[in-house]
């Protein structure tokens, strides 16, 4: 007489399993792209009427609420309290830091060029993955990111306006790259014990609250602000924020570091899109070909032999 296996067909482990959460990794990795892609119009715009502490303050005010609302729906397990700590870094360097940095670069330079310059950080987030995560750094992931940042500088060099580059924004663009990539490093050991809403809402919050002192400019510019500045900010917080913030955190549980952020080289390409369609920023055929680089680069970046 035999015995059934009581092992299910589709346990955790079979490869059916883990075909599907790359799948639904892959989206999740994809909707965040096109979010982000997004805010730098988005910022771009609402800056006009908005500096930039006041802007990073109601963005993450109305990303707070959005997350709140969807912890209490989701109701998933909090953080231990160890990790909190690492969660309070990364609300002050990522939803405080970066915003604020990003918001000022964009004051002084385009979206699509601020899309670009912010995107170096790939490249360090895959140094020091493979370092200080021991991912290591596989040929396909060295030469995916060497085709994108090919494909980068391309788009920098056929999308700078009149031959001119103003570098103080271009300094601010690179910091809030650093301050990126440090942050997607704090997060990645986070994700493997909890999950990414909680911790993306109680960054948020952390980010909020140093964001606090910029409260009385607010108070001053949002009455003179043009209702389109704040339903680009509301925007902001609810989808650039709230939806890929935690879409970014589900598909960094799942995927390397390193070759996550590699995927983050489509947000130049569509900004400079988005910035065509909706801020009337033409993009040259220069900037095209450099787009196609980046998508080539992302394909070569996330293949990985069988």
């Amino acid at each position: 007489m035999t015995t059934q296996s009581t092992t299910s067909p589709l346990a955790a482990d079979s490869p059916a399993v883990s075909a599907r959460s790359a799948r639904l990794a892959a989206v999740a990795a994809g909707v965040t792209v096109v979010l982000w892609a997004s805010a730098f119009v988005g910022i771009r715009s609402a800056g006009h009427d908005l500096s930039a502490g006041p802007l990073t303050l109601l963005r993450l005010a109305v990303g707070a609420a959005a997350l709140g609302a969807m912890v209490l729906v989701r109701r998933d397990a909090w953080p231990a309290r160890r990790d909190l700590p690492r969660i309070v870094l990364i609300g002050v360097l990522w939803f405080g830091a970066y915003n604020l940095m990003l918001n000022t670069a964009e004051r002084r330079v385009d979206a699509g060029t601020a899309s670009m310059l912010v995107n170096v950080s790939p490249i360090l987030i895959a140094v020091i993955a493979g370092v200080a995560l021991k991912e290591g750094l596989p040929r396909s992931l060295l030469l995916g990111v060497a085709v994108s940042f090919t494909g980068v500088l391309v788009i920098g060099f056929g999308s700078a306006q009149h031959g001119h580059t103003d570098w103080l924004g271009a300094a601010f663009c690179v910091g809030s790259a650093v301050v990126y990539s440090i942050s997607v490093i704090l997060q990645k050991p986070l994700l493997s014990r909890a999950s990414a809403l909680p911790v993306t809402f109680l960054a948020c919050v952390v980010g909020l609250i140093v964001s606090l002192p910029f409260a009385p400019q607010l108070a001053h510019e949002l009455p003179r602000a043009h209702t389109s500045a704040v339903v680009w900010t509301v925007y902001l917080g609810l989808m650039p924020t709230a939806v890929a913030f935690t879409t970014w955190g589900y598909a960094l549980a799942r995927t390397k570091a390193g070759k996550l952020g590699a995927t983050t080289y489509l947000v130049p390409p569509i900004s400079i899109l988005l910035g065509w369609l909706m801020l009337g920023e033409t993009p040259t055929w220069v900037a095209v070909g450099g787009g196609v680089l980046c998508l080539g680069g992302v394909a070569v970046a996330r293949f990985t032999r069988r």
